[in-house]
């Protein structure tokens, strides 16, 4: 399930900067088309996520972890909304920052993530 989950975080990722870059190159279709099946892999995130913290015991760290990708996923959709919308995004993107280098720390430093630290 780790797969999966790292699988359909990784095509969100491409595909949230897919749509980010039609929506300033002004490819305003191409960019809802791509807007609407990354709301397609933000449920199978969801989804292979809470698969995955509920199929291990529940320590208070895994659902900080949870949280902080819950906040990733709220970025992300607000930032495309932002931008499709032309307003300004430097918040959302430093909040961005923060979380992923969030989710990533805590990520790698619990007992089911890669021992790198």
């Amino acid at each position: 399930m780790t797969h999966a989950h790292i699988t359909t975080w990784v095509l969100g990722a491409i595909l949230f900067f897919v749509a980010l870059s039609m929506y300033k190159g002004g490819n305003e279709k191409g960019a809802k088309i791509t807007h609407m099946i990354l709301r397609v892999f933000y449920l199978l995130i969801l989804a292979t996520g809470f698969m995955l913290l509920f199929s291990i015991n529940i320590d208070l760290l895994y659902i900080l972890k949870a949280a902080v990708g819950l906040w990733i996923i709220a970025i992300m959709e607000f930032i495309l909304m932002k931008t499709g919308k032309r307003e300004q995004t430097k918040v959302l993107w430093i909040q961005f920052a923060i979380a992923f280098i969030l989710v990533l720390l805590l990520g790698f430093s619990l007992p089911m993530g890669f021992d790198w630290f």
